[in-house]
């Protein structure tokens, strides 16, 4: 079998995998495979997929598919705009590893560079909404909707109420998941015309400005008699809009939320974008999410890091306020960079511009004796006819969308790259050729002066210094070169697998007819994403042994939150709604039982034994005791502690014994492909992290995708179409964040049958060459029956911690010298380190890595020894940073132990730009906002 692509997936050559066998112990990787695969389950390469094809010949079938796809002008709005990306944006963040490949911000000191663009996207939401602070960015704008109805729940201690109110004038989408959230919680929407309702049945509510139809309304009014019933406000707003009409805190709202879409930022069919959620100051310990703060580190030097509830599902998991794990880091990134390149003056005039075409369109409408259902509107304007149907299908046969509210309401919304041509065209056919557009060169403002911002925006100096493409080539240089991503170095950390996100699986992304389309487009013209649709959903069940997957959950989170619902309407659809009780093992991830609750179930943990192993006879007595109310069980496969459980197929039976169904959480997937399938070994339903397994990358902490699969007794009660009510949809857009699914499906394409089952035995075969080479050294937490880990291993830092003091912490923090990001920290036991390598590092990386914690090791013992203070030592002061190089050197030990502890580093150094960060200072001291700019010269 010839796969071209295959051996530049893999890192370890033919030669590399002979040394690591060897090192083993073992003959064969078969050998290896059929010593940590329980054999029950060891089913070998069941996909009835192709083999991989070349890079030419996928990129060609992916062009093919875009092509197939229509690009209609698009007048459709409803949450989605057409937009321009500048070239230097997309060059040197969208297209550049240093940006996309970076992990999550958890070791904060080498992530500076995207915390501080991050801190500028909060800056720019905060001052575009008027709040007082800002997130770092949602999923999506209904998804923000319903973490904001969570908090005004949370938060509102005056008002008992159970009602939840919704504006009328909401984007459906909107409501259809707003929907899907409260119904598990048992809160009850009301959907009402805001106008004419007295706020005195509600905890809180939802208004939509501008509204759906384009309406642009003071909606001070109503806001005023919400607070007079000690009802919270939220309001779903328009960043561009924003630049020219009062903001959600002028008018004494307490929680804003949207999209930054419209910042530069693709449609992409649906995604990915970075929602937003600010707040007023009252509401900073209650906002989901992530949140960036300021902090110091120990030199007094200003750092940034994620501030308050950084992972707090991992750490208060069913208490969690949300289940958020993945946010959208790299579009936050990418709308925030449009924001410090156009300024508060670009953004403006892209504003006027937009409007100034709107109002111009509105002005030809009435010319063509129509009637306006909105007097004020920013971009979009709704007209009443009773010709709506026939005028909305004469268009699209031009190949122009417009949106068709009802039958007798059309649509049409502007953006940036509206064309006079097209506003043209449209009126021409809207009034059959009787009236021409007329544009004025004199901005006629169709908003009343009492409904215009009078407020000054994006005044910080970071908003002013880059408008030169020249300076913003250089600023987004200095802060990538801050950071550690895939482009420095082996990103070991287990849980969340760090491959390669090879560049021809990146390319599609950026063709225009996967990028450009509208995610309510419709479905004729979107015949090359359904085809591809189709491709990704057949090969993701050969890969699992389910029966039907949706591609509909933007997030790992999403995922299992989708995949709970699924087994709630089963149940109910038998008649055991009483069934909401779910077994979570101690090992699970944190979101596991956050995502249980949100689901409206109870959670009951289930022991682990001393191999980490779920506890089967805890697990035989708690399914027994709740037998009647038994709903589901949710299992990590292999085990978060990195270890095939031999036991797998026993706990399946035991839970469907007692009615309930089994979700396994897909997160290890890697460690499965080809060799095993979850749907055939007893699980029900899982959800398919695209971004671990199948090499979207993290993009710095999101996007994610997380589809699920379930077997065919489950398949008609998969996500519907957020656009029809109560749909149990969970994103925004059918195909969620559809324009990175080309990667997975590029990966699949390239790999084939038998390159991702390779793919999974060479990542097996890394993680136990890792664990063989460090054991001598660091005790490996968990091992199957032979000895050996899956596809991650957990060393365990707890007997050196009592011997020399020093922690898990201070060796992740000295790994910076060595130019390492740290294994995953603390998780899942405290005190210890996961390391995951995957099959992409070469055995030279993986070596070198090795070689930095043999040497960290080293310098441990020499603590342990009395060579070294235990407070003053190499480790304690870890990270080291360029400048100390200056000057006198205050340090009990040479520069060269500091910063050169290895011949390597001699010809490729990084150094972190900042100490170690005081965690303790940043969340006692909160400050979420952009600092002076000298503090960051």
């Amino acid at each position: 079998m010839s796969n071209e692509f295959l051996a530049r997936h893999l890192g370890p050559s033919t030669n590399d995998i002979e040394t690591m066998l060897s090192s083993i112990g073992c003959s064969s990787v078969d050998e290896v495979i059929s010593k940590i695969v329980p054999k029950n389950i060891l089913f070998g390469n069941r996909m009835a997929l192709d083999e991989g094809m070349t890079e030419r010949d996928t990129l060609a079938l992916a062009s093919s598919l875009a092509a197939k796809n229509i690009l209609a002008t698009n007048f459709i709005g409803q949450g989605y705009y057409g937009t321009l990306m500048p070239s230097v944006i997309q060059r040197n963040i969208l297209e550049n590893p240093g940006w996309y490949t970076a992990y999550t911000p958890y070791q904060a000191e080498i992530s500076q560079g995207r915390l501080e663009m991050l801190l500028n996207f909060q800056q720019m939401i905060i001052d575009l909404t008027g709040m007082d602070i800002s997130n770092a960015s949602l999923l999506d704008e209904p998804t923000a909707c319903a973490e904001a109805m969570m908090m005004t729940k949370r938060s509102n201690k005056k008002n008992k109420s159970n009602q939840f109110l919704i504006d009328i004038n909401t984007h459906p989408q909107t409501i259809t998941i707003l929907q899907t959230r409260a119904k598990p919680l048992g809160i009850e929407l009301i959907i009402k015309d805001i106008q004419y309702h007295d706020f005195s049945d509600c905890f809180a509510c939802l208004m939509q400005y501008p509204g759906t139809n384009g309406e642009v309304r003071d909606l001070t009014a109503d806001i005023t008699r919400a607070k007079d019933n000690d009802v919270l406000t939220i309001v779903a707003c328009d960043l561009l809009a924003l630049t020219l009409i009062k903001t959600p805190a002028e008018m004494r709202a307490d929680i804003a939320v949207g999209s930054s879409q419209r910042f530069g930022v693709p449609m992409g069919f649906g995604g990915p974008h970075a929602a937003f959620l600010s707040a007023r100051d009252a509401f900073k310990r209650m906002i989901p999410g992530r949140l960036i703060g300021m902090s110091k580190d120990i030199l007094g030097n200003p750092a940034m890091r994620m501030s308050l509830q950084t992972r707090e599902q991992h750490i208060r998991r069913d208490k969690a306020t949300s289940n958020i794990c993945t946010a959208q880091v790299l579009l936050a990134v990418l709308a925030a960079a449009y924001g410090i390149y156009h300024g508060a003056k670009g953004l403006k005039k892209i504003a006027l511009s937009t409007h100034a075409k709107a109002n111009n369109l509105a002005r030809s409408l009435l010319d063509a004796g129509f009637e306006l259902v909105t007097k004020q509107f920013f971009d979009t304007i709704t007209v009443n006819t009773t010709d709506a149907i026939s005028l909305f299908n004469s268009v699209q046969l031009n190949n122009i969308n417009l949106r068709l509210i009802n039958d007798n309401q059309l649509s049409i919304a502007l953006d940036e790259t509206t064309t006079v041509d097209e506003l043209s065209l449209l009126v021409s056919i809207l009034s059959a050729g009787s009236v021409s557009y007329c544009q004025s060169k004199n901005l006629l403002f169709n908003i009343t002066k009492d409904n215009l911002r009078t407020s000054d925006y994006l005044t910080h100096p970071v908003f002013s210094n880059y408008h030169c493409e020249t300076e913003m080539m250089r600023y987004l240089k200095r802060l990538e070169n801050k950071d550690i991503a895939l482009n420095q170095s082996m990103i070991a950390l287990g849980s969340c697998t760090m491959k390669l996100n090879a560049a021809t699986q990146m390319y599609p992304i950026t063709l225009p007819g996967f990028s450009n389309l509208h995610p309510y487009a419709p479905e004729n013209q979107t015949k090359g994403y359904q085809q591809l649709f189709k491709d990704l959903e057949q090969a993701l069940v050969e890969v699992t042994g389910y029966d039907a997957v949706s591609l509909q959950p933007n997030a790992g989170s999403q995922g299992e939150f989708a995949g709970l619902l699924v087994i709630k309407s089963y149940h109910q659809s038998r008649g055991e709604e009483g069934r909401n009780i779910c077994l979570i093992p101690q090992s699970a991830h944190g979101t596991n039982p956050a995502s249980a609750v949100m689901a409206g179930m109870k959670v009951v943990i289930v022991k682990c034994d001393e191999s980490g192993n779920i506890d089967i006879q805890d697990l035989t007595i708690k399914a027994e005791k709740y037998a009647d109310k038994l709903s589901a069980i949710m299992v990590t496969y292999p085990s978060t502690h990195g270890v095939f459980e031999v036991g797998i197929k026993q706990i399946c039976e035991i839970i469907h014994t007692h009615g309930a169904q089994v979700y396994l959480d897909g997160a290890n997937l890697n460690a499965m492909v080809g060799i095993t399938r979850m749907g055939e070994f007893g699980a029900d339903v899982s959800h398919i992290n695209l971004h671990k397994t199948f090499a979207i990358p993290h993009g710095g902490g999101g996007p994610g995708m997380g589809p699920i699969g379930v077997k065919s007794h489950l398949k008609e009660f998969l996500p519907g179409n957020p656009l029809i009510k109560n749909s149990n949809a969970v994103s925004a857009a059918m195909y969620g964040s559809a324009s990175i699914l080309p990667i997975s499906w590029s990966y699949i394409k390239l790999l084939g049958k038998y390159g991702m089952q390779k793919s999974t035995e060479v990542a097996i075969l890394s993680a136990n060459y890792i664990a063989n080479e460090l054991k001598n050294y660091f005790p490996i937490l968990y091992q199957g029956d032979h000895n050996m880990v899956a596809h991650e291993c957990i060393i365990d830092i707890r007997p050196l911690k009592e011997q020399s003091g020093i922690s898990e912490e201070d060796i992740a923090k000295r790994l910076m010298d060595y130019g390492f990001h740290s294994p995953t920290m603390s998780f899942p036991v405290a005190g210890t380190l996961m390391i995951e390598p995957t099959e992409s590092e070469s055995l030279r990386e993986i070596n070198r890595f090795i070689k930095a914690m043999i040497s960290i090791y080293t310098e441990i013992q020499k603590v342990i020894k009395g060579e070294w203070d235990k407070n003053n030592n190499l480790l304690k002061n870890a990270p080291h940073i360029a400048i100390e190089m200056a000057g006198k050197w205050q340090y009990p030990y040479s520069r060269e132990e500091a910063l050169y502890p290895i011949d390597s580093l001699k010809q490729n150094k990084y150094f972190p730009p900042v100490k170690r960060i005081d965690n303790v200072y940043g969340d006692r001291n909160l400050f979420c906002s952009c600092p002076d700019i000298k503090n960051f010269e």
